[in-house]
Parts: structure tokens; sequence; C-alpha cells
């Protein structure tokens, strides 16, 4: 679904696709398992009645003691079919769930400043912007601002 994501998304990921479609499978079991039952990050994933995974987020603090306070949202995708449907809410207030149980202080992450739709979604779960990067992301020629987005868990 990552891949999917990134191919299917270009400006919602800072992953390069070619990078990304070329990662063993082991690589990324090893990311999973990495970001399964720690104290510092998670990797959610919604899936539909059959089985099929229909959305996916990441979250992951840094475990040094001055950063470990700030957990970051990561990989926040859906596939088309299951658009419209907020689940993106769901997957965020997922992740924001699991950050309240954590030492976390606050969750930030960041979106593509013309990413309107994404920036709404955040928003109704309460993120707040606090900065702009300006020119943060290059893509097919062209440079794009992104919106650094936070919200105070405590």
């Amino acid at each position: 679904m990552r891949i999917e994501g990134v191919r299917d998304c270009p400006l919602g990921f800072t992953a390069d696709l070619g990078e990304t479609q070329g990662r063993p499978i082991e690589w990324w079991r090893d990311l999973i398992t990495r970001n399964s039952g720690n104290q510092s990050s998670v990797i959610l994933v919604a899936d539909e009645c059959d089985g099929k995974l229909a959305g996916m987020i990441g979250c992951h603090a840094p475990t040094a003691p001055k950063l470990a306070h700030v957990a970051t949202i990561w990989g926040v995708y859906v596939r088309p079919l299951f658009r419209g449907q907020r689940l993106a809410d769901q997957l965020l207030r997922a992740c924001l769930d699991w950050a309240r149980t954590k030492p976390f202080v606050s969750v930030k992450l960041s979106v593509v400043a013309s990413n309107d739709v994404a920036k709404r979604c955040y928003e109704r779960c309460g993120f707040t912007t606090y900065g702009v990067e300006t020119v943060a992301v290059q893509w097919d020629g062209a440079l794009y601002d992104e919106l650094l987005m936070s919200i105070r868990l405590k």
C-alpha cells in the first residue's frame, strides 16, 4: 500500500517512487517490526470487511531524551475507493489515541500547502498550523511549500 500511495499521491509523500519500489520485502517487514509493539512508534491500518487494506498511518518519536516528547505522523494514505468516508480522520484519531497513552506532549505532521483536502482533515482532528517550510518538496520540476502542523496532547 505504501508503494501505491507514493505512486498515487506523489506530493503526499517525500519518498521517491523508484527508491520505494526497489526495496526488498524484507525491508518492509523490518519496518513493520520496528514500528510494532514499542513505546515510540506505531503503524496502523484500516481494513475493509473482506480483509483488503483501505488506509494506513504511521507515528514515530525519536528516542533521544530531549526530543522524545514529540511524535511525528507520517505515511497517511487512504485508497481511492475509500476516500470521502472520513477514514483518514478515523486513522488520525486512532493514532492520537495511541499517542495519548505515551509520554508525548504533542504530535506534529507536515502537509504540502496546496493539499486542501488533507489540511482540512488534519484541522478537523485538532491540528493547527504553526509554520511553513518554504520549498520543502521538489517534484516534477516544481517546488512546494509544506505547512507544519501540530496538536498538543497534554
